[in-house]
């Protein structure tokens, strides 16, 4: 399922708004994972995919939260890669 026309516009820690590009939505495990795209130019560095987890609050709207298990993102992130491989093959 792409996403690719979708931008979402994520505030930090520090109240600093920053815009993503929807790369990929993949659903996994019974949960759903966000990959998103910088759209600004970091400090030298190449574009780099984040992986955010979809869930939900307490009012049953959609969020999306840091994966906090090491071991879930590299299923997700592996499992994204796979995808992206498959595509190109």
């Amino acid at each position: 399922m792409t996403h690719e026309d979708e931008v979402l516009t994520l505030t930090d820690e520090e109240g600093n708004e920053h815009k993503f590009s929807v790369i990929d939505i993949i659903e996994m495990d019974g949960s759903e994972y966000a990959i998103l795209l910088p759209l600004e130019e970091g400090e030298g560095d190449e574009e780099e995919a984040i992986i955010l987890k979809i869930d939900t609050d307490d009012d049953g709207n959609e969020v999306l939260v840091d994966i906090d298990d090491d071991e879930e993102w590299e299923k997700v992130a592996d499992t994204w890669t796979s995808m992206v491989e498959e595509e190109e093959a």
